[in-house]
C-alpha cells in the first residue's frame, strides 16, 4: 500500500504561510514594543521541517507553523521582551524567505504547466 505524502508544492505553500504568519507576528511583536508585560511571539515552522528531514512523523496540519513565546529572553523593567533591533533582522530574514518560498512555488506552477503543454 502507498504512503501518502505531500508532493513538493505542498511543503512550499506551508512555508509561504508560515512566512506570512511570522510576519503579522513581527509586526505585533513591534506594535508591543513598550506594552507592559508583553513577551514577544515567534512562529515555529523550521524545526518542523528539520523533524521531516529526521524522518520523525509530523502530520501536515503541524506543518503549517504555530506561535509561541520562547520566554528564554531578558525583559526590561516592564516586563516586555521585545527588541526592535531583533525584530528588524527577523523582518529581513523573513522577507528573504517569504521571497524565496513565492519564486519556489512559481517554479514548480511553471514545471507543471510545461509538463501539461507538452
Amino acid at each position: 500500500m502507498p504512503i501518502n505524502t505531500p508532493d513538493i508544492s505542498t511543503y512550499i505553500e506551508a512555508g509561504a504561510r508560515a512566512a506570512a504568519l511570522r510576519q503579522a507576528a513581527i509586526a505585533n511583536n513591534i506594535a508591543n514594543l513598550n506594552t507592559p508585560g508583553y513577551r514577544r511571539r515567534v512562529v515555529e515552522f523550521e524545526e518542523l521541517l528539520t523533524a521531516i528531514r529526521e524522518g520523525r512523523e509530523v502530520s501536515m496540519d503541524q506543518i503549517q507553523g504555530r506561535l509561541r513565546c520562547p520566554m528564554n529572553t531578558v525583559v526590561d523593567e516592564k516586563g516586555n521582551d521585545v527588541s526592535l533591533d531583533q525584530e528588524i533582522g527577523d523582518l529581513i530574514r523573513n522577507t528573504g524567505s517569504y521571497k524565496t518560498y513565492v519564486r519556489l512555488l512559481a517554479k514548480v506552477h511553471r514545471q507543471i504547466e510545461m509538463a501539461i503543454n507538452l
